[in-house]
């Protein structure tokens, strides 16, 4: 974050026009973030910390509702155009949008799977990630008991936070 972006000079607007989208389709996080701001908003780690502390404290319908607004990976016709840009630049970033026909229908059958047991998609900071550590990563993760896998989720979408506002993870 530069000096001219610094959170704490930015009204709501600006402030959750810029920090809205850090969590998926998620600006309530950014506006309580805003609403109660402290010194720790002008640097990354200290605006992730807060946004993560606001998401902790929610509770489970709106931790759940979170979940649910992210997108599956490796959803071709997503990747084409209906997907948050963060997410679609981050997806193909780790090739999710040049699997073979085999991992795109691998991933169509695990995601499903994942769903239908544990009620939200599979999310995963793909940062760092290829395709196929992302598919073995969702092999694994399937069949875990779904409230290990609703903390797994969280602290992933708390990673992805942090990445996209550039604190260290």
């Amino acid at each position: 974050m530069t000096e001219a972006k610094s959170p704490s000079r930015l009204d709501r607007a600006a402030f959750v026009a810029a920090y809205g989208a850090v969590y998926e389709e998620s600006p309530w996080i950014a506006e309580a973030a805003y609403d109660s701001r402290g010194g720790t908003h002008d640097d990354a780690d200290g605006l992730a910390g807060r946004m993560r502390g606001i998401v902790e404290a929610a509770g489970t319908e709106k931790q759940l509702a979170l979940l649910r607004a992210h997108p599956e990976l490796a959803d071709r016709v997503r990747l084409a155009g209906d997907m948050a840009d963060a997410s679609r630049t981050e997806q193909r970033g780790a090739g999710l949008d040049q699997c073979t026909e085999e991992e795109f229908a691998a991933f169509r059958r695990l995601n499903r799977a994942y769903r239908e047991r544990h009620g939200f998609p599979f999310i995963i900071a793909v940062a760092g990630l290829d395709r196929r550590q992302i598919l073995t990563a969702l092999e694994a993760r399937v069949a875990n008991d779904t409230a290990a896998e609703f903390r797994a989720a969280l602290d992933q979408v708390h990673r992805i936070a942090r990445i996209r506002l550039g604190a260290p993870v």
